[in-house]
């Protein structure tokens, strides 16, 4: 919705400012989007004179011009027909911005010839839609003057209505509410009958069956002779341009203007193009018409048009039809106001893909009442333009009453809104509004709705007019009671999985989020004892089973970087796997897969390929991040069937607690990768997390576990023969059994099996760390625990030390 500031003051008497208007404005709800100025962007614009208008050399279409701004001439390459000598015209130079394009003019050259500027045209000026010629202005302007001083330009406010506000879809309406805000009073209308002279010889004939007479309840027109169908006067054009409207005619012209003023729209027939009666009736199914946008539409059965004994003139509330419109040799009109159901206005815009004011004014509800006014007040600017005498009206039907009453308690301003307001206050808001208010006196209202507040249904919207006039900014700031919430904290679960997260990020691997759920065929190759949970209704048929394990998810995610040229990868998640559709049966894993080169290459380090000894040192930094003794944990292998088969065997292990399960590793079968088409090597882990014996709380306060001893540690190499078949995670355990207190870590640094050992033997080496509490271990304490570690692996699994 927009409007100048003069054509508010037209209904406002009211000496506010425009800063002040926009801001009350939106204040009471009616949100002003945009307050646009043309005079400053016309700031740096010139009024200029045109000193001489030569034929372009090489151009047959395009003159050469001298061009004076009082203080230099300039020379313009000009394609405009009007451009003549001793013509005034508004010049931008090079800097000024076009506000059409938005662009930046600079000097250049137009067949050869240099223009060092340009004469605008209204179009480019977004002043109106006239881009034939360029703008000329009155004698009397001053050449030098700025051009904002020399064109009729005033600020324009753009106001963006809620769809319920069809009242202030007219600069009427939004005046009223200024006026009840106490910005002003409003400016009484002449909409007082105009005497007609005599009979029109076009009547209303309603086509509309009982059962339908609800689709146009209310049809008004009369006849309009001798008018002289001339340019609209300035004041007219200026403020269609201003709000972006082209100017036609002063016929077209009136009924643009008052649709816009009252929100109410009207519409003018070439009375020589209308056969016999005219009025509303349903179209028939298939039936055309050329309508004022130059298309032709083809109307369904339940469309409404306005029509006279040949066929339809305009498709009732929408547009009106290019063969009964005015054109510059009308000399009598039928002017039509009517109402029509918003239902159907805004079903048939929308089926036609048309969007018009008309359209806009109706399919949200126009005020019943304007149905007579809106006539009235036409037809005094016809005439008070065009000349020409009216007839009498002729009228179809009647308005139907609209306007809900409503019983009203003020005192529930204050339970709605939580103001206080005097029983005076609230009146003179309702009644500037319009609304009739009767038994002010006592402690319930009754209140009528004017017949343009269609939104108005209950006590509630009453209160909402109240506070929106009386100031949405004086309603006070209350904080709401603040209900009692315990602090928020994070179960076990919950928190094991947030350090599991991070454990894994600063091991270099990036998180994922994958589905839940997987194809068939790829969850067949992580197929465990369990039939697999197979999804009714799956949003893919790739993805129709729940997820058995995150590694094949991770696995596809490995496949799709590679295919993009970035095969080194290590990527982890945190979520469940499912072992069944029972209650139990899904568990939280955290599964992560590392493929390609375990780091990128360098010129100063060699690079390798990732390995199972990567997979493993991932899941125990998981495991050991959330409480789990490593040392405690002992190793499985594939080939005693304890790793599940899609990883290779003797290149896979478990780490187990006793005999659970907590994780599991190894690298991704071959036959696994192939039958998801993905390249290895690739190497994987899962950690059980629902597995993992949660900690005993103990009463009292809690101990720090971290004692650091004060005497110097010290650390001794072994080196051990052991049968090949022995594992090494059996042999570190005993060495940790030795002497549980002394001994604080136990290291593998090598595995040698070769020519210097003997056949079916493997040498061992491992660092031990001995760290003391009570005082420095001496020589002979050192040598009492390395003959106990010798003994324990001798005792455990038969190692001998090497000499």
């Amino acid at each position: 919705m927009k409007f100048t500031l003069s054509w508010l003051k037209d209904h406002l008497e009211t000496d506010a400012d425009l800063e002040t208007i926009s801001e009350t404005l939106t204040a009471i709800g009616l949100e002003v989007d945009e307050v646009l100025d043309p005079r400053a962007t016309l700031a740096s614009f010139v009024v200029a004179e045109i000193v001489s208008a030569e034929q372009h050399p090489d151009a047959d279409r395009l003159k050469l011009c001298e061009v004076s701004t009082g203080t230099e001439t300039v020379q313009v390459v000009c394609g405009a027909p009007n451009a003549r000598a001793g013509l005034k015209v508004v010049l931008a130079r090079p800097g000024d911005i076009i506000p059409a394009t938005g662009d930046k003019l600079k000097k250049g050259k137009i067949r050869g010839v240099e223009s060092q500027g340009m004469m605008c045209s209204a179009s480019e000026l977004l002043l109106g839609e006239d881009h034939d010629g360029i703008i000329e202005l009155d004698d009397d302007v001053n050449v030098g003057a700025s051009a904002a001083d020399a064109l009729p330009l005033e600020p324009v406010i753009d106001v963006a209505l809620t769809p319920n506000r069809v009242d202030a879809l007219g600069v009427r309406g939004v005046a009223r509410d200024l006026a009840a805000a106490g910005l002003g009073t409003l400016k009484p209308i002449d909409a007082s009958s105009v005497a007609g002279t005599f009979d029109s010889e076009i009547s209303v004939t309603m086509h509309l069956p009982d059962t339908n007479s609800g689709l146009c309840p209310h049809f008004v027109g009369r006849t309009i002779k001798g008018v002289k169908n001339c340019e609209s006067p300035q004041w007219l054009r200026d403020r269609l341009t201003a709000v972006g409207l082209r100017p036609v005619s002063a016929l077209v012209d009136i009924t643009q203007y008052i649709n816009i003023d009252l929100g109410r729209p009207l519409h003018a027939f070439d009375t020589s193009r209308i056969s016999g009666d005219i009025g509303p009736r349903l179209a028939i199914k298939g039936e055309k018409i050329a309508a004022l946008n130059g298309n032709e539409y083809t109307l369904t059965s339940d469309m409404l048009v306005i029509a006279d004994e040949i066929g339809a003139q305009a498709i009732a509330g929408v547009m009106g039809g290019e063969l009964s419109s005015c054109t510059k040799a009308t000399s009598e009109v039928f002017l039509e106001s009517a109402l029509f159901d918003p239902i159907t206005i805004a079903n048939t815009g929308r089926a036609l893909g048309i969007v018009s004011d008309a359209r806009y004014c109706f399919e949200r509800g126009v005020d019943p009442a304007s149905t007579l006014d809106g006539a009235e007040v036409a037809t005094r600017m016809i005439i008070e333009i065009c000349g020409g005498e009216a007839s009498h009206l002729v009228v179809g039907g009647v308005a139907p009453e609209i306007g809900a009453t409503v019983s009203f308690r003020p005192a529930r301003i204050k339970y709605l809104g939580g103001v206080v307001m005097d029983s005076a206050e609230i009146q003179q808001i309702l009644e500037r509004l319009g609304f009739v208010v009767e038994g002010a006196d006592g402690d319930e209202w009754t209140v009528k709705a004017p017949t343009w507040r269609r939104d108005v249904e209950g006590e509630h919207d009453l209160v909402e007019e109240i506070l929106r006039i009386h100031g949405y900014d004086a309603i006070p700031v209350e904080p709401l009671p603040r209900p009692t919430v315990s602090k928020p904290a994070f179960t076990d679960d919950q928190r094991r999985a947030g350090i599991v997260r991070r454990t894994l990020a600063s091991q270099g691997l990036s998180e994922t989020t994958t589905w839940s759920f997987l194809a068939a065929r790829d969850a067949e190759l992580f197929a465990t004892s369990a039939s697999p949970v197979v999804l009714q209704n799956p949003i893919s048929s790739d993805l129709d089973v729940m997820r058995p394990s995150l590694l094949p998810n991770l696995i596809s995610a490995v496949g799709r970087n590679a295919a993009r040229a970035m095969p080194d990868v290590a990527l982890f998640e945190v979520g469940p796997r499912f072992e069944g559709d029972a209650p139990g049966e899904q568990t939280l894993v955290a599964g992560g897969v590392r493929a390609g080169q375990r780091t990128p290459r360098h010129w100063n380090a060699s690079t390798r390929v990732v390995d199972v000894f990567d997979a493993k040192a991932d899941a125990l930094a998981a495991l050991n991040a959330v409480g789990v003794q490593i040392e405690r944990l002992h190793t499985g292998d594939a080939e005693k069937s304890e790793s599940p088969a899609w990883y290779h065997p003797g290149q896979s292990g478990t780490l187990c607690l006793g005999p659970h399960v907590l994780a599991e590793f190894g690298a991704l079968h071959p036959i696994v990768l192939k039958g998801m088409d993905v390249d290895g090597p690739i190497v994987g882990f899962e950690v059980f997390l629902d597995r993992i014996p949660k900690p005993k709380r103990k009463s009292g306060p809690a101990r720090s576990k971290f004692a650091p001893s004060s005497f110097q540690p010290v650390e001794r190499d072994f080196a051990f023969l052991l049968n090949d078949g022995v594992a090494v995670d059996d042999m570190i355990r005993a060495v940790r059994g030795a002497d549980k207190a002394l001994i604080t870590g136990v290291d593998l640094f090598d595995v040698y099996i070769g020519d210097k050992v003997e056949d079916g033997k493997k040498s061992v080496a491992l660092s031990v760390k001995l760290e003391p509490t009570k005082a420095t271990l001496t020589d002979k304490e050192i040598e009492d625990v390395s003959g106990r570690i010798v003994a324990a692996v001798e005792k455990a699994v038969g190692g001998q030390l090497r000499k």
